[in-house]
């Protein structure tokens, strides 16, 4: 461990005043017992030396030396020496991300195995994981940008429409940076915050260049571009693994635009990196959105110090030992600690008993769930919309859905919803996002959410029709022959094909309403309005 002396200060300064009668208490002690001293104007001084007699092994560490050590150490802890500037994780998680994948057939080149787009999608995974509770829009474009996901907290939300990702989703060839932009500052618009748009590419369109620094200029707006692909060209291939044919019926080869990219980050004045193997990608980003977010805000005073004096608690509790010792203790020393055991609410007897002596459940709950221990999390919450929030995220349902159930706030109607999504309680989520839209109208995750399960919903239906027209799931017919104990006999007709092949598809089912809402987008924005009559 280094320590920069010219940085080394304490953030709190006054506990150092604890330190004072740790040195002068000893001081005192021994001019109390100075033999010596008590006896001078008694005996004459010359036969004092005589008079006295001292102990062979006089023990020179004595129980007001313990205390003494008590109170330096614990004022230099409670101080708070630090010399490291510290900028907090959280600080990362409050910088909104816009995330735009390009969707452009250029993006199946199988140069990034095992496709360009498929390494981004476990990249954005990653970056997912990792800005977990941070919110984080999604953007997909080729010829035309469309907002996927508006921005939001919800992590596993935000990976199914990632993992959905494809390029046969777009319904134009092309790569519309500029409409991406538009869309980007009307997400920040309504963020009222700046935020930091990466573009995960593998070239540009050089005729928008000019067009994007003028729409940059003066935005709060920070770009990055993330160059995917390798410099060699390679075929593009279909599904099937065939290599793909122009109109020609020549193979089209798909190429690394590095002219493109480097002119589009020039346009947008944007950082240009490229995609990696390991994590310096991602440490890349956030590193990028962090500084442009603390410039914006003027954070600068968010930077923390580290404090050092948590690591004096290890010397400070063997100190403490050593004062229950018998014969050891300052006399008052035990009464204070017996008043603050009998102070302490009696637990029962289990692994946690000290946690829960000084500790709430609430507060033992939220140290789990920050931990992302939240199957614990949700053991020791009482609070209903934490206890039925931690449930959701370790996907216990039921429990979740009993918490939830009790509120009637806009969030927990949110995830009530996403809870009945999981249990593929279709109309129960519409009604809970519909109740979670009419306490708060201005709320983007619960519109997506609702149109998504109206989606699914309307995906299930259709697949039950489409299997078994004629028979309906879970039919149970009564067989009218007696059976010998004169009971009716009931049988459960064959399972209709509909309800597993809808699970089966369940996980396409974000890509097709990705593909409607692309091409309804498209629709709307190509129609020319009819000349006035």
């Amino acid at each position: 461990m280094t320590i920069d002396l010219a940085a080394f200060h304490f953030l709190r300064p006054l506990w150092l005043l604890l330190m004072v009668p740790g040195i002068v208490l000893p001081l005192l002690w021994l001019r109390r017992h100075d033999i010596k001293r008590q006896l001078r104007g008694i005996i004459a001084p010359h036969l004092v030396a005589s008079l006295v007699i001292t102990p062979a092994r006089e023990r020179t560490l004595h129980p007001i030396h313990l205390l003494a050590s008590l109170l330096v150490l614990g004022g230099l802890a409670a101080a708070g020496p630090t010399w490291q500037q510290d900028i907090p994780d959280f600080l990362d998680d409050r910088a909104p991300l816009i995330l735009a994948v390009d969707l452009s057939a250029s993006m199946d080149a199988d140069d990034v195995p095992p496709t360009r787009l498929a390494a981004i999608r476990h990249k954005l995974h990653d970056l997912i994981q990792r800005r977990a509770g941070a919110r984080t829009a999604l953007i997909a474009y080729a010829g035309s940008a469309h907002l996927v996901l508006p921005a939001t907290e919800d992590p596993a939300l935000l990976d199914t429409f990632v993992q959905a990702l494809a390029t046969d989703l777009m319904p134009s060839p092309g790569k519309d940076v500029l409409g991406v932009i538009d869309e980007a500052q009307r997400l920040l618009a309504a963020e009222h915050s700046p935020g930091t748009l990466v573009l995960l590419t593998d070239g540009a369109d050089p005729s928008q260049f000019d067009a994007i620094g003028k729409r940059l200029a003066g935005s709060q707006l920070q770009v990055l571009v993330l160059a995917v692909g390798s410099q060699d060209g390679t075929l593009l291939r279909d599904a099937k693994g065939q290599p793909r044919t122009g109109p020609d019926g020549r193979p089209l080869v798909s190429r690394f635009d590095e002219a493109a990219l480097k002119g589009l980050a020039s346009a947008a004045n944007a950082p240009l990196g490229s995609l990696t193997l390991g994590d310096d990608d991602l440490d890349w980003i956030g590193l990028h959105a962090q500084q442009h977010f603390q410039a914006a805000q003027g954070d600068d005073q968010q930077i923390h110090w580290q404090d050092a004096g948590y690591w004096l608690c290890w010397p400070l509790a063997l100190i403490a030992l050593c004062c229950v010792r018998r014969g050891w203790q300052v006399h008052w020393l035990g009464g204070v600690l017996l008043m603050l055991l009998l102070g302490a609410a009696p637990a029962p007897a289990h692994a946690n008993a000290l946690a829960d002596a000084f500790f709430t459940p609430d507060q033992q709950g939220r140290w789990a769930f920050e931990q992302g221990h939240y199957p614990e999390a949700a053991a020791h919450f009482k609070d209903p919309y934490w206890k039925g929030l931690s449930a959701y995220l370790a996907a216990d349902f039921d429990l979740a859905q009993a918490s939830l159930a009790r509120l009637d706030t806009a969030n927990a109607y949110f995830y009530l919803g996403n809870t009945y999504v999981k249990l593929f309680k279709f109309p129960e989520a519409i009604l809970a996002y519909q109740q979670a839209l009419k306490q708060q109208p201005d709320f983007p995750e619960a519109k997506a959410n609702l149109a998504l399960a109206r989606a699914l919903q309307q995906d299930h239906q259709d697949q039950q029709e489409a299997g078994t027209p004629d028979e309906k799931a879970d039919q149970t017919l009564e067989d009218q022959t007696p059976s010998k104990g004169g009971k009716a006999q009931q049988q459960q007709t064959p399972q209709a094909s509909s309800d597993q092949l809808w699970l089966d598809n369940l996980s396409t089912s974000p890509a097709q309403f990705l593909r409607r809402k692309f091409l309804l987008q498209d629709a709307a924005s190509t129609r020319t309005p009819e000349p006035a009559p």
